[in-house]
């Protein structure tokens, strides 16, 4: 086996292996801890590092649609691993056009160590108390949505800082999961994506050193640095509920087949391709925006990702709701697959940006106005 194996042949591979048991996970909330033994084994959590850091040097978009095949599977573990995958994208980002990266990309190459985020949650305002310290600051906040926290390595989040003379700020740092005073709140219990450990992260009195501090922003105000967040993180965490889409759409196809004596199979089959399509061309454009991370770090390539992620996450719960109709009565037992299909899907909605905030955000920039806020 190479070390780092083609991600279309390795799919087909772990994938069927970890389809099984998906019921049971979800039933009782379990996350998918041997999965990321596994996905490290191959080397997957290094992949988009590029290879003279260590890594496997694999395009934004080959990791895209990895994502989304993996998600037929097991819509958990693609999710939970798109969230380590946006923060290593960003950090390649930012290392390309000199900005800091390097160290974050070698720690992940070094040892195939998880990132967890915590960005979605935080946004513009961020949330926690923070206190200066000798030689760096002192945190203590609770950041909820942290996928794939009881594997972490590497905690990447944020909070609010009111420094003397510049005022509130947010800084943004990295800091390993074994410092003191981490922990989890074991708190996940959820409609859906049950299996994603997104336990909310406890930090009591965390030191957090100067040098871990990446980033400094005004807080409750836009920053450039997202723009290059979300372009890179949007396709690959929304590949994933195109993925269970397409998963569900198989479900629904089979199911309607055995009752195509029905006369409303064949318009529900037609309205199901037409769902499915609205997210496939809606996806592949986003992925086309990031162009495997050459693109420009400006607010018209964001906003036209963020204006995609709505449509993908609106008609991916379309799609999931079609393929249940198409199915018919087999389809709304457990064992179809198709109700725990449904439950993930609703989870696209809460990823940033939520359809409305999003409609905001587009629609001040059409205005010429600030994305978020009014300037003071």
């Amino acid at each position: 086996m190479t070390r780092f194996l083609d991600l279309q042949a390795l799919v087909q591979i772990i994938g069927p292996r970890f389809a099984e048991g998906a019921a049971e996970r979800d039933q009782r909330d379990i996350f998918v801890a041997e999965h990321y033994d596994v996905l490290k084994e191959h080397k997957v959590f290094s992949a988009l590092v590029p290879a003279d850091l260590g890594g496997g040097g694999l395009r934004h978009s080959v990791m895209c649609a990895f994502l989304r095949q993996l998600a037929h599977y097991c819509p958990s573990t693609a999710l939970a691993l798109s969230m380590h995958q946006h923060l290593v994208a960003a950090a390649v980002y930012n290392h390309r056009n000199g900005r800091p990266g390097k160290k974050l990309l070698e720690r992940v190459a070094a040892d195939e160590t998880a990132l967890i985020s915590t960005g979605a949650n935080d946004w513009m305002e961020s949330n926690g108390a923070v206190e200066r310290a000798d030689g760096g600051f002192r945190v203590s906040a609770r950041k909820p949505f942290g996928s794939g926290s009881p594997k972490g390595g590497v905690l990447v989040t944020s909070a609010p800082f009111e420094d003397a003379n510049e005022g509130w700020q947010v800084l943004h740092f990295a800091i390993p999961f074994a410092a003191p005073g981490i922990s989890l709140a074991d708190d996940w219990k959820t409609l859906g994506m049950r299996a994603t450990g997104s336990h909310t992260i406890i930090l009591d009195n965390v030191f957090v050193p100067d040098d871990a501090v990446a980033l400094r922003r005004p807080r409750g105000r836009f920053h450039p640095a997202w723009n290059v967040i979300l372009t890179v993180a949007m396709p690959l965490i929304m590949s994933v509920y195109a993925g269970v889409a397409e998963a569900a759409a198989v479900i629904g196809k089979e199911q309607a087949k055995k009752r195509q004596g029905d006369p409303t199979v064949p318009y529900l089959l037609g309205e199901l391709t037409n769902r499915l399509t609205t997210v496939q061309l809606a996806m592949d454009d986003m992925v086309r925006l990031a162009n495997d991370l050459d693109f420009a770090m400006n607010l018209e390539v964001a906003n036209a990702v963020l204006v995609r992620k709505t449509i993908v996450a609106e008609h991916v719960l379309a799609t999931v709701e079609k393929a249940l109709e198409a199915a018919g009565g087999a389809g709304f037992y457990r064992k179809a697959g198709l109700e725990r299909l449904l439950r993930d899907a609703h989870g696209a909605q809460f990823h940033p940006l939520s359809g409305k905030r999003q409609h905001r955000f587009s629609g001040r920039i059409a205005l010429g106005l600030d994305p978020i806020a009014d300037a003071a």
